[in-house]
């Protein structure tokens, strides 16, 4: 009996984490009004799967967030590439993404430095690490670190998100009219896989230490201040030269993994921090979502609405999960 209950709470946090991802990359953030929300199951098996692939694929590795934010990352250019192909249409939405990034160009991947940028920050870091790390926090005892799915259901999961892919790829070539180069196609293939293999060459060297660990408050007001000062950006006035927010980027970038390579070496790193780390990220999608939403064909009080809704599951969300956390601590290994 205990383990068939076990059993049901992997299958449950496959599923949380399954609904979750959509709810946040899209809904969240104000890319979705609250009207459109039974699309998430049309977003899910892409979203949804994207995120359950990453964690059971690491976890079944015995790898821990280093492999998962490099296969996060190779997410995000799978989906604003071959899926959406946001990375090289012009045009795409409506919006003249062609003036909007208009600043210096990476030549593998033929397109923008900023918008890779962007995708590469909204992907890995809101539409995959946030939602599995609040959704570990629920986990008991070792499901933290351990896979949820086995064999059929991992395999499901693939076919799953292979097929809402491929659907999802085919909706958006009818609808915006545009195909990408076949060239352009293979480098963002060849990069995906790179970083895939990277995922699981790299391995985290050295112990635990004794250095100095800031509260979990701390880390997550630490985390809101560095994701809202990325936001930030979109309020640049007009005129700055476009090397000012790529640089920006790397800096903050910078700013941001060294002290999270240090507090993750310490001993007394633990469930905590990892939420409060994610939680100060969602946050930051709480403000941004009331931004972001007023570019929905919607009314104002639809957005407004959706947005106040989802902001408040978002909170609900995050105080229990600090909440059950704050019970089962558990170590990853350090980021380097």
């Amino acid at each position: 009996m205990a383990i068939d209950r076990a059993h049901h709470h992997r299958l449950r946090s496959a599923l949380g984490l399954f609904v979750l991802a959509p709810l946040i990359g899209e809904f969240l953030l104000g890319n979705q009004p609250v009207t459109a929300l039974p699309s998430v199951f049309l977003l899910a098996p892409l979203y949804g799967g994207g995120a359950l692939l990453v964690r059971e694929a690491a976890r079944r590795a015995g790898r821990g967030w280093p492999t998962m934010i490099l296969l996060g990352a190779a997410y995000g250019l799978f989906e604003e590439g071959p899926v959406d192909q946001m990375l090289w249409n012009p045009h795409y939405g409506g919006f003249d993404l062609a003036a909007a990034y208009a600043g210096p160009r990476v030549p593998v991947l033929d397109t923008s430095v900023q918008l890779l940028q962007d995708v590469l920050t909204l992907h890995t870091v809101w539409s995959i690490c946030v939602p599995i790390a609040l959704v570990e926090a629920f986990a008991r005892g070792g499901d933290r670190t351990r896979p949820w799915l086995g064999l059929p259901g991992l395999s499901v999961t693939a076919l799953v998100f292979v097929g809402g892919s491929g659907f999802l790829a085919l909706a958006q070539v009818e609808s915006e009219d545009f195909v990408a180069a076949p060239g352009q196609f293979a480098a963002a293939g060849c990069v995906i896989a790179v970083l895939v293999a990277v995922a699981f060459l790299i391995r985290p060297t050295g112990g635990r230490g004794a250095a100095p660990l800031p509260r979990p408050w701390v880390v997550g007001a630490s985390a809101f201040a560095a994701t809202s000062a990325y936001w930030g950006r979109e309020h640049l006035p007009d005129g700055v030269p476009a090397a000012v927010p790529v640089l920006g980027w790397a800096v903050l970038l910078a700013a941001v993994l060294v002290p999270c390579v240090r507090w993750s070496r310490s001993a007394g790193w633990g469930g905590a921090h990892r939420t409060a780390l994610a939680g100060g990220a969602l946050l930051t999608y709480v403000w941004v979502g009331f931004e972001q939403s007023r570019y929905l064909e919607v009314s104002r009080a639809t957005q407004l609405l959706g947005s106040a809704l989802f902001a408040t599951g978002a909170l609900v969300l995050q105080a229990v999960a600090v909440h059950r956390s704050g019970r089962r601590e558990g170590s990853d290994p350090p980021l380097v």
